[in-house]
């Protein structure tokens, strides 16, 4: 992306696509001027936007070759109190992509260029109004499909992570200004930074950083949805499982054993935390080569799962036979949290099944054909993700590139620490400093490159 200060950008700010309304967005220096050519104001009985307040609201009609084009609102931003910096502007019109395209065209023809992708919030970072850290929030705010992702977004974007690296750097860089002044006097042997002080900064950065490093698993998953493994023997009813969790025929229910031989993932949001279902080839030895490759798929999706639910047909398999699944399941996984869930249960029978199944006392006795018992497999869900571990004052890692930074700089810290202990020269600690403060720079846009603004910049939808 190449950025022109200079230019004004107009672009579609809701989605394509008929609706009630949608709204286009312009900014830059003539913004302003450019919408007021052809907006008459109903309530100035004028149409010089140009000279009224900043945010203020304005009924009238657009005209293009003395033809109306619609009735419009046109909100005013000036400048410095706008999202980018810069005069804006936001016309809100009817929805018809015919208008929306009318619009368009007339303010690119009056002197404004289509924006790109992110250009208005790359404009809203390079003038100070947002951090790196913060403009990527945006994105995440806008992408965020549950209560969770929604918070975290909210709560980076807000500047919660930012300041908590602007604090590591700030304290951080007090230190590597009286390492660099060592150095200018490096003839005279002098010491103006303390080795001790030193230690103990870089051991409470180091901390709280990989403090932040793990927070990412679980960003991760609230970012992206937590995954949950269905698996279990064929026809032990784990497609049917899938489709009343999702409220919807997703999968293929049959009486056949191997219906299932690829995998079906979908989603779904319990009590505000989003879950990536996955369904999964039934569990078994075959000479199908398509179905083995199920299977093996159903393995591989196991490793990979935060959450796994081996689904059970209570009348095909024992207490015995049920332990050697368990421990069959367990090799495959490590950090997961497994869930047994007994299907086909018959009410009637219950307390006999319990008593066949002493010996898992944390079973869930479910029918996945009669949506029985369902809302307790949700709630054992969503305790196993503590929620309660998310909250306002939390700062979470969602971002994959905050996380890589975080390392390097965890990394480069404590080769400060090993160095400090062996009492290496300044000059070097100094490079190791210098790295560490680039990583965290990264990350809140202090240290930037034009390829790094690109990357992130071009994946914003094209109006914000």
């Amino acid at each position: 992306m190449h950025y022109q200060p200079d230019d004004t950008i107009v672009a579609l700010a809701t989605a394509h696509g008929n609706a009630a309304i949608a709204v286009i967005r312009l900014s830059g220096p003539n913004a302003i001027e450019i919408v007021e050519r052809s907006f008459y104001s109903r309530s100035l009985k004028q149409k010089k936007i140009s000279t009224k307040n900043s945010h203020t609201v304005h009924f009238g009609i657009i005209i293009h070759n003395q033809q109306i084009i619609d009735e419009v609102l046109v909100t005013v931003f000036k400048a410095p109190n706008s999202y980018t910096s810069q005069n804006s502007v936001e016309v809100s019109c009817h929805g018809s992509v015919f208008i929306q395209q009318q619009l368009l065209q007339l303010f690119m023809g009056a002197g404004a260029r289509h924006a790109e992708p992110g250009e208005f919030t790359m404009r809203a970072f390079l003038n100070g109004k947002l951090d790196l850290s913060q403009a990527e929030a945006v994105a995440d705010l806008i992408s965020s499909n549950s209560a969770i992702s929604h918070q975290v977004a909210m709560q980076q974007m807000r500047g919660g992570f930012s300041s908590k690296i602007k604090l590591l750097r700030d304290n951080l860089i007090s230190f590597a200004s009286l390492i660099e002044l060592e150095l200018d006097f490096s003839e005279e042997d002098v010491e103006f930074a303390n080795r001790t002080d030193l230690k103990d900064l870089v051991s409470k950065i180091i901390s709280v950083i990989q403090k932040l490093i793990d927070s990412f698993e679980v960003g991760n998953v609230i970012k992206n949805g937590i995954p949950v493994a269905i698996v279990g023997k064929p026809n032990a009813g784990k497609s049917t499982l899938l489709n009343v969790l999702l409220e919807d025929d997703r999968a293929i229910v049959s009486e056949i054993p191997g219906t299932t031989r690829d995998t079906i993932e979908d989603e779904i949001t319990i009590d505000g935390v989003l879950f990536r279902f996955i369904d999964t080839a039934g569990l078994r030895t075959t000479t199908d080569i398509v179905e083995q490759i199920g299977v093996n798929k159903a393995y591989d999706v196991i490793k990979k799962s935060a959450i796994i639910i081996y689904l059970f047909d209570v009348h095909e398999i024992s207490s015995g036979d049920l332990k050697l699944e368990e421990k069959m399941i367990k090799e495959h996984i490590k950090d997961s949290q497994l869930v047994l869930v007994a299907n086909k249960i018959d009410v009637e029978n219950i307390n006999d099944l319990k008593n066949e199944f002493c010996d898992f006392p944390e079973v869930i006795y479910i029918s996945a054909k009669e949506n029985l018992h369902i809302d307790l497999l949700k709630q054992k869900l969503v305790h196993l993700f503590d929620t309660r571990t998310v909250n306002a004052t939390d700062t979470i890692v969602t971002n994959a590139r905050h996380a890589n930074s975080l390392k390097n700089a965890e990394i480069a810290l404590r080769k400060v620490f090993e160095g400090l202990n062996n009492n290496i020269t300044g000059e070097l600690l100094a490079t190791d400093i210098r790295y560490a403060l680039e990583e965290l720079g990264l990350i809140t846009g202090q240290v930037t490159t034009d390829n790094l603004l690109e990357s992130i910049f071009t994946k914003f939808c094209i109006g914000k």
